[in-house]
């Protein structure tokens, strides 16, 4: 996965399909099978995802390709890993929780 930009909140599902190198058509699919990816839509309809969409499809790629995990496989595991707090998100909430106390210590 190519690093994600910072100039903007939101990315539309063809900037996430070149960011994770699979087709839009992998993406729809991927939010059909798995109830945690749900990007936003805009009022136009496009699809809109943040960057924790953008982690969380990264992440269901890993589960996909590099451990050769069928879909349900990779449901299995990423409820696993949420319910013990290693999914994406704990991952996020623990990243934010020490930037806090970084923030903490240099104010």
């Amino acid at each position: 996965m190519k690093h994600i930009p910072d100039d903007k909140p939101y990315y539309r599902i063809g900037e996430v399909a070149r960011l994770l190198g699979v087709p839009t058509h992998v993406l729809r699919y991927w939010e059909s099978e798995f109830p945690q990816l749900k990007p936003v839509r805009a009022p136009s309809g496009h699809r809109l995802y943040h960057r924790r969409h953008i982690a969380l499809a990264a992440h269901i790629q890993r589960l996909v390709r590099d451990e050769g995990l069928t879909i349900a496989g990779a449901k299995k595991r990423l409820a696993a890993q949420e319910e013990a707090g290693q999914g994406p998100r704990a991952a996020a909430k623990e990243l934010a929780g020490e930037l806090r106390e970084i923030l903490k210590l240099i104010s």
